[in-house]
């Protein structure tokens, strides 16, 4: 499955109970940053992704961008940054 987001919005991949995850969702709410969460217990496909990028591990929050590029528990800062230079 692709789950590389449209221009302007990210994929983030988490769990129920990860802190990070519900920290970070909360912050780009309030950015205003679209955004597509893929929990990787419940989704085909998911924790692989997050394992191809984490060397193995199924670290979360995984972030991928549209151009293909994922970041692994990123602040909003980095998010906004990466997001501004792939205007």
């Amino acid at each position: 499955m692709d789950y590389t987001p449209e221009t302007g919005s990210i994929t983030m991949f988490s769990t129920t109970w990860c802190g990070y995850c519900k920290r970070l969702k909360t912050q780009l709410q309030s950015a205003g940053i679209e955004y597509t969460e893929i929990n990787i217990e419940e989704a085909d496909g998911a924790a692989e992704v997050v394992e191809r990028v984490n060397d193995g591990n199924q670290t979360v929050p995984t972030v991928l961008y549209p151009d293909g590029s994922a970041a692994t528990n990123p602040s909003l800062a980095d998010v906004q940054k990466t997001l501004a230079g792939l205007a």
